[in-house]
């Protein structure tokens, strides 16, 4: 399934692979994305956005995540992983945000289509 962005999305990790409060790296060529994508596990609810933050390019994937945010390890600006929009500064423009679905352990991004390569 990797590197199948299907309407059910790609199977990017398990129930358990990613620890609370952290992200991994996934990168462009498994999901067909612009940028790579960060997934998140907020308290048991898993988040994709885009992993470079908008401001310098930070890689968000080795942001601190709390909340319902996670904070560009660069500069500390903080993102809302629900949507990507700006919490804190400085960054002032947001990052995409990507859907996430849990299916039995699997985790799945759907990319959104805006930011598919092939859209470019």
């Amino acid at each position: 399934m990797a590197g199948d962005a299907s309407d059910e999305g790609v199977v990017v990790a398990q129930i358990g692979d990613i620890d609370d409060g952290w992200g991994i790296l996934i990168d462009a060529s498994v999901t067909g994305t612009v940028d790579d994508i960060a997934v998140f596990n907020d308290r048991g609810e898993y988040f994709a956005l885009d992993n470079s933050c908008s401001h310098m390019q930070g890689p968000l994937s080795d942001g601190y995540v709390s909340d319902g945010t996670v904070e560009c390890p660069v500069h500390q600006g903080r993102f809302c992983l629900r949507d990507g929009s700006v919490v804190s500064d400085p960054p002032t423009e947001p990052v995409a945000s990507h859907r996430v679905s849990v299916d039995g352990t699997d985790i799945r991004v759907t990319p959104n289509p805006a930011r598919l390569a092939s859209g470019i």
